[in-house]
This record gives C-alpha cells, structure tokens and sequence, in this order.
C-alpha cells in the first residue's frame, strides 16, 4: 500500500498484518481522490475506521491542512503511528484510539468541525448507517463538507441522512464508495 499522489507520492505506508483491516484497493482510491482534488486544499479531515489511515494520509499529501484518526484496533493504530512518525505529520495529524461512537461525541463536545470526512467501517455489521446518521444530526461536518463512505457494491445505502444528501457513488470490483454532501 503507498500514498498514490502529493507530497508523499509513491511512499509506502505500514499496515497491520491479519484480515482485521481490509486495504482500499489502488484503483478505486486514484478514482476517489482524482474526484475529492478540488475539495482537499486546506482541508480539515476525519478518518473513521481508519486501519492504516490510507485514506487521510493520502489527503495529507495531497494538501489537506489537518487530519483526525479514528482507530479502536491496537495493531492498526500502532501503524497509524509509524505512518504519521515516518511521514513527519505529527504536527497535522491525531489518533483517536476509541470506538467511533464515542469519538465522534468526543469531537462534537471539543467543538471540532471537518470539510472531509472518510468512514470504512467493516462490511458485515450495520456500523455505517449508525455512523452516517450520527454524522448528518451533528456539526461534525461543516455546510457543504463530504463525507465519504466505502462499502460493498451488494451495500443499499439511503439517498439521505439527516443533513448528508447523496452526491454520487465511485464502483470498483466489489466496493464502493459513497459520497454524500451536508446541505443545509
């Protein structure tokens, strides 16, 4: 797995080893990132379920001003870590070692606010409609932010959630990532 783009292009990044994280694939992530370009410079960013923190590393390099990490798994924050150290972003970068529930009320209750929020929650559990009606009845996501989902393809998600109304939908193989807009 390397960062695709950016400051950091074509470094590798480190992953936990098991099948406790499932890796974006390189195709589907050039797609979503060559899309999300407009939307990084400056960006404030939220990385939930994070795994190796592919996701918000990539929008580091790629210009964003600023990431949170959400990651419960001790092995993957651990390479959340290395990948933040080796990568010299620990001025722009924070983990949160929690479960996304509690993060989020933590966030919300610190005042923080983000332009680009990213969610990869494992595929067989109904975490990604509890995360994605959490994040559209809260300010966690600014007027116009996005907020991004990745599932699989077989995955119906609601054309809204609270606040959060569906833009468009990125298919590679069997995932998918979903994005959705905060409209007020």
């Amino acid at each position: 797995m390397r960062i695709g783009s950016g400051e950091f292009r074509g470094r590798k990044l480190h992953a936990p080893k098991g099948s406790e994280t499932r890796p974006t694939g390189a195709r589907l992530k050039k797609s979503l990132f060559d899309v999300l370009a407009p939307e990084l410079g400056d960006a404030r960013v939220l990385d939930l379920y994070a795994g190796a923190g592919a996701l918000g590393l990539e929008a580091l390099s790629r210009g964003s001003a600023r990431a949170v990490f959400v990651e419960r798994a001790r092995k993957a924050a651990d390479s959340i870590l290395r990948n933040i150290s080796e990568l010299g972003l620990e001025e722009r970068a924070e983990l949160v070692t929690t479960d996304v529930r509690l993060a989020l009320t933590s966030l919300e209750g610190r005042g923080e606010s983000f332009d680009l929020v990213f969610a990869d929650p494992p595929y067989a559990t109904d975490q990604l409609d509890r995360s994605l009606s959490s994040l559209g009845a809260s300010r966690l996501v600014v007027d116009e932010g996005l907020v991004v989902v990745e599932h699989h393809h077989k995955r119906e998600l609601r054309a809204s959630y609270g606040e959060l109304e569906q833009l468009r939908v990125l298919k590679s193989g069997e995932s998918c990532f979903t994005l959705y807009r905060r409209v007020c």
